[in-house]
């Protein structure tokens, strides 16, 4: 398969790049060709430039407020090129409600600040995979059970617990206040215990708490191209609580499923940095 080429650019006066300069080591190291145009771009000079490098996917970096004109405009001077087959996401300080609206006229995913950037290659290179018709729509099983959420009161109880009468022993512990939770994560065999202390009364952990108890949470499962597999699960009729992909408390891409279509088990998706491996 040849390499997707990505086209990073700032158009209009925003002159901060650290993001966009970011994001384009980051595609890099993900093994894609980046090609960045630098700052203060039109959208001509942009379309321009993706023509002429023949890339497969122009990524927008805007931190001036006018990604509401700008982005829009990208896709018109692309429409006007006959060049709408290439794909176009946008990132930066973009409000939920302008998200919302960019994505609805065409920009394919806008990623605000706190997206892991292994998130972003991975969403970039199965997008530009399923538009280049280079999956055959078959999916392999999950690979294995990547680890096992469990949902505690304590971390400093629960891991003394496995500790002391199961010899496990805590490889990290990890805040993800924007998930409202705390990690501890316990490796037993090729899986690894994943227990759940909220960090407040808004975290999702502490009202499966108060209305549950503690005990098993959720089950994650290691699969290859997980945007691939939730477009499937999606047209198969399964209910998805994520339709995209988020960072999870390990770094790495993850996804819910509703229970409701798995049968009362909360299910999570996770691609690893080695495919489940």
């Amino acid at each position: 398969m040849d390499k997707i080429r990505v086209l990073i650019a700032k158009p209009g006066l925003d002159g901060h790049d650290r993001g966009a300069l970011v994001i384009s080591q980051a595609l890099r190291d993900a093994g894609m060709e980046v090609i960045y145009t630098g700052l203060r771009q039109s959208p001509k000079q942009i379309v321009k430039a993706a023509i002429q490098e023949d890339v497969d996917v122009i990524g927008l970096s805007s931190l001036s407020g006018a990604h509401n004109v700008l982005f829009p405009e990208v896709l018109n001077v692309l429409k006007e090129n006959e060049a709408e087959d290439i794909l176009v996401f946008g990132g930066g300080v973009i409000p939920l409600e302008d998200v919302k609206t960019l994505e609805k006229k065409g920009i394919l995913k806008i990623f605000t600040p706190g997206t892991s950037t292994k998130v972003v290659a991975t969403f970039i290179e199965q997008a530009v995979r399923k538009h280049r018709g280079e999956y055959t729509g078959k999916i392999d099983p999950p690979k294995k059970i990547d680890h096992i959420g469990i949902a505690v009161h304590s971390l400093e109880e629960s891991t003394a617990f496995y500790e002391n009468h199961f010899q496990l022993k805590v490889q990290e512990i990890i805040e993800v206040p924007e998930q409202g939770v705390k990690v501890a994560f316990l490796p037993i065999g090729n899986m690894k215990l994943e227990l759940l202390e909220p960090l407040g009364n808004n975290s999702p952990i502490h009202k499966f708490l108060n209305k549950r108890g503690e005990g098993v949470h959720h089950i994650a499962l290691a699969v290859d191209n997980i945007q691939e597999r939730l477009d499937q699960l999606k047209a198969q009729g399964v209910s998805l609580i994520d339709e995209v992909p988020k960072q999870g408390a390990a770094g790495y891409p993850i996804a819910f499923l509703n229970p409701k279509s798995t049968h009362g088990a909360l299910l999570e998706l996770c691609e690893t940095k080695k495919g489940g491996e």
